[in-house]
């Protein structure tokens, strides 16, 4: 089945997915999903094509009309974009559209599970697809030589230094319950503060561990900062922390 390009919405499916700390290999995108439409109603219209197998609704958003909602959904089996639909028509009058985490790239020319590796990668890296077209031309989109140089470049900016992981792997869970065995606030802060310093990565990348390293209250602070205030920036979430976590008491 041919697929159809639409990278904004791929990333927003990347993004999603790496926001909720999930394996893009399991998830697709829905998009123009009547707002009144049942979760059920859409498991079910999902479950039809057979490739998907078990499908259930992990989360939605709102979509591109107030009437519409882009759906999160997840298979118990890895989604191969080679084997999907480009929509879904559950009436007459109703088209979703299904967003998959790449497109699909001609097996005759790409070895098995290279699509499913790739989408991977990416997600594992922070990227989407994207960002990998962007890196040649459209002519050469499907030559195998150019996705794997494509790959290659990608690779060159997103490897870290030996110091930039190992002051992300030194950064512990804190979750701000007492008592505790984890780290104390203060430590935690400290060795959060490091990883900033030392890591090259994106502003967002460190938002992203930041977030990971967290659970419990400590995550819910995080969580409501983001509610308020989606581009809040890595210093607004340590000083959220800070203000609410300040001392063992105040935990």
């Amino acid at each position: 089945m041919s697929r159809r390009s639409n990278p904004p919405f791929q990333s927003e499916l990347a993004d999603w997915c790496r926001e909720a700390g999930i394996d893009l290999a399991h998830f697709l995108l829905l998009t123009s999903v009547p707002r009144s439409t049942e979760i059920s109603r859409i498991e079910e219209v999902a479950e039809s094509v057979k490739a998907f197998g078990r499908m259930r609704v992990r989360d939605t958003r709102c979509g591109a009309s107030p009437t519409t909602l882009l759906v999160l959904c997840e298979g118990r089996e890895s989604v191969d974009p080679t084997r999907c639909p480009i929509e879904l028509k559950p009436t007459d009058d109703e088209t979703w559209m299904i967003i998959t985490g790449v497109e699909r790239v001609p097996t005759s020319t790409v070895p098995a599970g290279f699509v499913d590796k790739l989408s991977q990668f990416l997600w594992d890296e922070g990227k989407s697809m994207a960002d990998l077209q962007a890196l040649f031309p459209p002519r050469s989109a499907s030559s195998p030589e150019s996705i794997i140089r494509a790959v290659g470049a990608i690779l060159e900016k997103t490897v870290r230094p030996p110091s930039d992981s190992n002051a992300y792997h030194r950064l512990r869970t804190f979750s701000g319950m007492v008592p505790t065995r984890e780290e104390t606030m203060e430590h935690w802060m400290e060795q959060a503060k490091m990883m900033i310093t030392e890591c090259e990565c994106s502003e967002k990348e460190k938002r992203r561990r930041i977030v990971e390293r967290l659970k419990g209250p400590a995550l819910e602070i995080i969580k409501a900062v983001r509610m308020s205030s989606p581009d809040a920036s890595l210093q607004q979430y340590l000083e959220a922390l800070e203000s609410t976590f300040g001392s063992s008491e105040s935990g």
